[in-house]
């Protein structure tokens, strides 16, 4: 059996947890999620004991595979809507920045001739604590960081300097440019 699927998800006393036909709706103070899942795997809540528990219907490969990844997904729902995610972005060059033009909407100065413009989707938010800096949050870990690839493709950061868009904590590994003078 899945070790994954086979723990349950701890459900804190300050989410609401409702599961309707093959849908799970999942509400916190971080905000409201829902996830329909595949008619082969069973979602039950036990609200006496505080936790979610994720089924399967027999042992067949694909079975056993969406058993860990429902659990996974719905784990990763209760989090979001208690703590959320963020995905925090530096740029580096100089002359690169960025500025937060209005609410959830980023422009980019990346070494273009004009400003790149990206709008958050719902759900996502966008800080931008200083001009180099990107905080990207929100409550579903999969649009927050699908953002924040969207904001790193503008400008990947590139091998001969580092220039760039890239997440922070990204070692992007430099190669040595041309030899000048050795024959």
């Amino acid at each position: 059996m899945s070790r994954i699927g086979r723990k349950p998800v701890v459900v804190p006393p300050a989410v609401k947890v409702s599961i309707a036909d093959k849908t799970i709706q999942i509400e916190g103070p971080k905000g409201k999620l829902s996830y329909t899942h595949r008619p082969e795997i069973g979602v039950a809540y036990e609200a006496s004991a505080g936790q979610i528990i994720i089924t399967r219907s027999d042992d067949e490969r694909q079975n056993r595979a969406l058993h860990g990844l429902t659990r996974s997904l719905v784990a990763n729902m209760v989090q979001g809507v208690t703590t959320g995610y963020a995905k925090k972005l530096e740029i580096v060059g100089v002359g690169y920045q960025a500025q937060l033009k209005k609410a959830n909407t980023v422009a980019l100065q990346v070494g273009y001739a004009n400003q790149v413009v990206l709008e958050a989707p719902a759900g996502v938010s966008v800080t931008v604590p200083d001009p180099t800096h990107i905080v990207i949050t929100g409550a579903d870990k999969q649009a927050v960081g699908q953002f924040a690839a969207v904001v790193r493709k503008v400008r990947p950061p590139e091998p001969y300097k580092g220039k760039g868009i890239r997440y922070e904590g990204e070692v992007v590994r430099k190669k040595a440019g041309k030899a000048f003078g050795s024959k």
